[in-house]
């Protein structure tokens, strides 16, 4: 019971974020969310952190003391990404986050959000970039690519930590059937990338102010790999008419050349013109 109620109340935690940081990055606009809406994203961050949760429980278990390891790991990585980020910029520390702090104190509170930008993302997406060189913190744009790198990273790890614990895991697991297990994990957290796709594809409110979509995204991949299947079949087949270039450019010729009159002899020309003139 306690579970499920931890369950529910960090579900509603990462929905009430994800909803502040829409009406936070689009600020200009009037946000307004449809049951539809809330129904993704409540299907999604449920899914995702149960997935989450779930897969470092279950590797705690199997090797107790290398969760602590990944733990650290995942907590060190997003917590100097957005200052490696900074200093690759070479900027400068955002200015009027609070008129009596000091640099030191303005250094202070930036950790400190960095920290807690770190540890939402140990479990799920925090629907918001930092940007320590803007005044409201936040990159106030869509990144699709830190989007689909935190899923692609975040799958693949999940998939290592439920295998470690599928070879390592303890007897106590004996009247368990792990494989499937494994199987519903991996499935579980697919749907939660599935409807996080539905939910920016359809339901997000301000979905007609990105300049590209998941659709765009998805179909200039395939597009991508359409082309370059099509150059290396090319590139493997012999030349041929049907492949190798057969137009040329040539320097535009003047009409009288092209009157098919001149492939005549000249007197038969002036015949023919005679006759066209008289007619």
């Amino acid at each position: 019971a306690l579970m499920i109620i931890t369950l529910i109340s960090i579900t509603y935690g990462a929905l009430v974020c994800s909803v502040l940081a829409i009406q936070v990055i689009y600020d200009n606009y009037k946000v307004q969310l449809r049951p539809g809406a809330y129904l993704c994203m409540v299907v999604w961050r449920a899914l995702e952190i149960t997935t989450r949760v779930t897969t470092l429980v279950l590797f705690s278990t199997a090797l107790t003391h290398w969760v602590i390891l990944v733990g650290m790991a995942n907590l060190l990585f997003f917590f100097f990404l957005p200052w490696v980020e900074f200093w690759a910029r070479k900027g400068t520390l955002a200015e009027g986050v609070e008129k009596n702090f000091s640099k030191l104190g303005t250094t202070v509170v930036l950790c400190m959000f960095t920290l807690l930008y770190a540890c939402i993302n140990v479990f799920c997406w925090s629907a918001v970039k930092p940007d320590l060189t803007h005044q409201e913190l936040i990159e106030r744009k869509q990144s699709w690519s830190s989007l689909v790198m935190y899923y692609s990273g975040r799958f693949v790890e999940n998939f290592v930590l439920i295998t470690l614990w599928y070879y390592f895991k303890s007897d106590f697991y004996e009247y368990v059937c792990a494989p499937l297990l494994v199987v519903q994990l991996l499935i579980c957290y697919s749907l939660a990338v599935l409807f996080m796709l539905l939910f920016y594809q359809f339901c997000h409110p301000c979905r007609r102010l990105f300049k590209y979509n998941i659709h765009d995204c998805l179909r200039c991949v395939c597009c991508r790999r359409a082309g370059r299947r099509a150059r290396s079949r090319r590139g493997n087949m012999p030349p041929s008419y049907s492949t190798a270039a057969t137009m040329v450019l040539v320097p535009e010729e003047p009409l009288v050349l092209l009157d098919p009159h001149n492939s005549l002899p000249p007197d038969v020309a002036r015949q023919l013109g005679a006759q066209e003139s008289s007619a």
